[in-house]
């Protein structure tokens, strides 16, 4: 065992180094990664396979298919001049209102489906604008990931820890979602003091877009409906995953093949706009990640951490809130809840029973989550945002991204400490 630590570590420090000096395609060194530790015995096949979260697979291509098809229609040109009209063509304010889009649509579906929905729009506005959408893409992987957090459906973490100690829906909403607006608002102010005063457009380019006429982008009125009808139905069985009893990967799925039913859309041609480089960087993460789980490395680095606290529940509430923040930023948030459910349940005896541990709960919540916002793999929207920017031509680079988004991240901490202390620990 202590050989196949040694082996998944070094492999893991590997990977993410060739991921920091991106100068191979993000998706080979992930699964030259997973295969290393199959090949080395850390894994058998099996195990690899277990580790891979095919709810996580599913969904990203089930609404990559239903968002290559809405994109027929015009609908995502047509809300992408409504908004950029709504703000009177200001880059800044566009960039703001669609964090708040972003947010809001993620606190309902998954970030990784809002993104899937938003991003092309982004990429439509800065286009017409000619301006560079690295900003604004940096936002909106903020934003998802934020708006995430406050509901129980919002990010995995939160499905997760819901359904292990029985939380409800405005549970989450009541306790974490209400600080989410702050902490959103936290992370815009200093991304206006770096980049807003850069964005900016002649008026010429404002009454362009002020000129257009949103509903002339509706190419197809006919699979317009349809795509809606599919797509309230899918958002629709979203909001209801809980009581239906569904994973997220199976309505998403149901609702992909029945849009492609009734559209009689070429499969073919559907599939092959995928992002398969973010898809197959996925499968090689999680086998990665899985490996740490297997050999014990995650679980050691959880309980060396609670017993750092010594049972005081306010350092314990702060630890559990920034360890989870900075190792969600470098490892995969979803074991790591695992494994810390747990071993916080465990502590519920020496701290008063299940009741007087409720506050543990919100501090993993907000930190497993907005912990992802800290590096460009510390959350599966990042990584499908980074995937699509490539495909249109624009790099979102490990080292760029870090030295932005991880100080950006430790402001929401620290708004979440100040939060957690004054309402739970004072």
């Amino acid at each position: 065992m202590e050989t196949n630590l040694i082996i998944a570590l070094v492999v893991f420090v590997a990977v993410y180094a060739l991921l920091i000096w991106d100068k191979i395609n993000r998706a080979v060194v992930a699964l030259i990664g997973a295969s290393a530790l199959v090949i080395l015995g850390v894994l058998n096949q099996e195990a690899a396979i277990h580790g891979i979260d095919f709810n996580t697979i599913g969904l990203l291509i089930a609404m990559m298919a239903i968002v290559n098809i809405c994109q027929k229609t015009g609908m995502f040109q047509f809300m992408a001049i409504k908004a950029a009209k709504a703000v009177g063509g200001d880059p800044w304010r566009i960039l703001v209102a669609l964090s708040v889009v972003t947010a809001v649509l993620s606190a309902l579906l998954d970030n990784v489906t809002t993104v899937l929905l938003t991003v092309p729009i982004t990429f439509l506005i800065t286009d017409e604008l000619k301006l560079n959408p690295y900003p604004y893409l940096v936002a909106q992987v903020f934003a998802s990931n934020i708006g995430g957090t406050a509901t129980l459906i919002g990010d995995p973490p939160n499905i997760m820890i819901g359904s292990a100690v029985g939380l409800a829906f405005m549970d989450f909403v009541y306790n974490v979602g209400v600080i989410v607006p702050a902490i959103l608002i936290g992370t815009l102010i200093p991304m206006y003091f770096i980049y807003g005063k850069k964005l900016k457009v002649s008026d010429e380019l404002k009454q362009r877009i002020m000129a257009f006429n949103e509903k002339d982008a509706l190419q197809d009125r006919v699979l317009l409906k349809k795509c809606l009808v599919v797509l309230a139905i899918t958002i629709g069985g979203f909001l209801m995953q809980k009581p239906l009893h569904l994973e997220a990967a199976t309505i998403g799925l149901f609702g992909a093949a029945i849009l492609m039913l009734i559209t009689k859309e070429d499969l073919h041609q559907v599939m092959e706009k995928a992002e398969w480089t973010s898809i197959f960087f996925f499968l090689g993460l999680f086998v990665i990640v899985h490996s740490l789980v297997e050999v014990g490395l995650i679980k050691t680095f959880a309980m060396k951490t609670l017993e750092l606290t010594g049972g005081d529940m306010k350092v314990t509430g702060m630890t559990i809130l920034w360890v989870s923040a900075i190792a969600s930023a470098f490892i995969d948030n979803i074991p790591f809840v695992a494994t810390m459910i747990p071993l916080i349940k465990d502590m519920a005896p020496g701290l008063g029973g299940p009741e007087a541990i409720q506050s543990l709960w919100w501090a993993l919540s907000l930190g497993a989550c907005l912990g992802g916002n800290g590096t460009l793999i510390g959350a599966s929207a990042n990584v499908v945002v980074a995937g699509m920017a490539h495909k249109n031509g624009h790099e979102m680079s490990f080292v760029k991204f870090t030295l932005l988004a991880f100080p950006l991240m430790l402001i929401s901490i620290v708004i979440s400490t100040i939060y957690m202390y004054f309402r739970y620990f004072s």
